[in-house]
């Protein structure tokens, strides 16, 4: 037996690039369906949303039955927030607000098993086929088909990005634009110099290092993106679809109601 293999390493190593989905909604069924429209990867978010832990298991469920990846991005805090969505059988974590190598280390030895770090081992999970995956198979799959992401969105760690994207065990930096403007003084101005710098720089270090860079942004960047170096690129989210889809049905149907005739209790 062996663990499903993850669908984003395989294409990320294949060179290729990876499309992501952010699902905001508190329901599997958001993630089934975005699943079902091919994306390779669903993203759900335990550090913003309030989902507990039996809502994330129905969106890794929906995903799986439809071989797409999920990741999870974590809250801040034990090490159980971290692997639980592991346990799962969550295809990836992302860890927020990476502030250092050492903040990366840490990470590391709680997410990775040995000879990487020192996970804690359950191994009755469902990304240990509940037992019946071979204890030292367990640890070696997961350490190769699980993804750890750590989401720069700070200019604190800038300093020792090359020594955080060395670290084994880290598969991916996520270059988080909406945070780095916050903290840089200039919130939503996506082409700042400081941003676009940081950026590039994520790109670079990954490359340098033979990591993955992942940012998110509008599809319309998608090519210049790529360009960078970016092979993760989450481009779009439920909530801003289903706005927009709503909000264009509203004004239509408000102009052809208010251009009709009515007439008499009816319209013409």
């Amino acid at each position: 037996m062996k663990m499903r293999e993850s669908r984003v390493l395989k294409k990320l190593r294949a060179g290729e690039v990876v499309s992501c989905f952010k699902v905001n909604f508190g329901d599997g069924q958001a993630s089934e369906l975005a699943a079902l429209a091919g994306f390779d990867c669903i993203w759900i978010d335990r550090e913003h949303q309030a989902q507990d832990w039996s809502v994330t298991n129905a969106h890794i469920w929906a995903t799986k039955a439809h071989d797409t990846d999920i990741m999870v991005r974590v809250p801040r805090g034990s090490y159980s927030d971290y692997v639980k969505p592991l346990e799962l059988d969550a295809t990836g974590i992302l860890v927020p607000h990476c502030m250092g190598v050492e903040d990366a280390k840490k990470v590391v030895r709680m997410t990775r098993f040995h000879p990487t770090g020192l996970r804690a081992i359950d191994g009755g999970s469902a990304d240990g086929l509940y037992t019946n995956l071979d204890f030292n198979e367990y640890l070696r799959q997961a350490n190769q088909q699980r993804f750890v992401a750590l989401q720069i969105e700070d200019p604190e760690p800038l300093d020792e990005l090359d020594e955080i994207a060395a670290l084994d065990g880290v598969d991916m930096l996520f270059f988080g634009p909406g945070d780095f403007s916050q903290a840089i003084g200039a919130p939503g101005e996506w082409n700042h110099p400081k941003l676009v710098d940081a950026r590039k720089r994520v790109a670079e270090v990954c490359r340098k290092h033979g990591k993955f860079a992942a940012t998110t942004g509008s599809i319309d960047r998608l090519e210049e993106f790529v360009n960078m170096g970016y092979q993760f690129v989450s481009v779009g989210a439920d909530v801003v679809g289903v706005s927009t889809y709503c909000h264009g049905l509203v004004s239509r149907f408000n102009q052809e109601t208010t251009a009709a005739q009515p007439v008499q209790g009816g319209y013409k």
